[in-house]
């Protein structure tokens, strides 16, 4: 009998794997569905960038609200609308800067989730992006969307 690296933990209950993923969807979105979202003009959706000013500077996403996690507490009281629903970023899934942005703006009473991949996937993906010297965009990168640029779907 061949031992399995897989199946050496069982998978949950079909019951308790729905209300897991269903738990993670409340709690995150992709780049593919916040840039939908943004280019629909999805009311009362707030994109937030949590990084500090030199990051903001070398590129961002259109439309985002440039807000450092540190000064959260601080201004988003005064810059986004306690009814949105803020999708909070930062560099990428090696960082956990939209993790803590999120935290903060839960504490704050806001409906948040967190964008997965954060600006590198955003970039990766194709999608444009703003910086201090205009707009850019970068090709896609086959490893994490289609090449075609068309969305996969998923």
């Amino acid at each position: 009998m061949t031992s399995s690296a897989v199946l050496s933990v069982p998978a949950a209950d079909p019951a308790l794997a729905a209300a897991h993923y269903l738990s993670r969807l409340t709690f995150e979105a992709d780049v593919s569905d916040v840039r939908a979202d943004l280019l629909a003009g999805v009311p009362g959706l707030v994109v937030v960038d949590s990084r500090a000013d030199a990051a903001w500077s070398q590129g961002r996403i259109p439309g985002a609200v440039h807000l450092p996690t540190a000064r959260i507490p601080e201004l988003a009281p005064q810059l986004i609308d306690r009814d949105a629903t803020v999708v909070t970023y930062c560099w990428g899934p090696g960082c956990n800067g939209a993790t803590r942005a999120a935290l903060a703006f839960a504490r704050l009473g806001y409906r948040v989730k967190e964008m997965l991949g954060g600006f590198e996937y955003w970039a990766r993906e194709g999608f444009p992006y703003d910086t201090d010297h205009g707009t850019e965009q970068r090709p896609v990168d086959d490893l994490t969307a289609p090449r075609s640029g068309i969305s996969c779907a998923c």
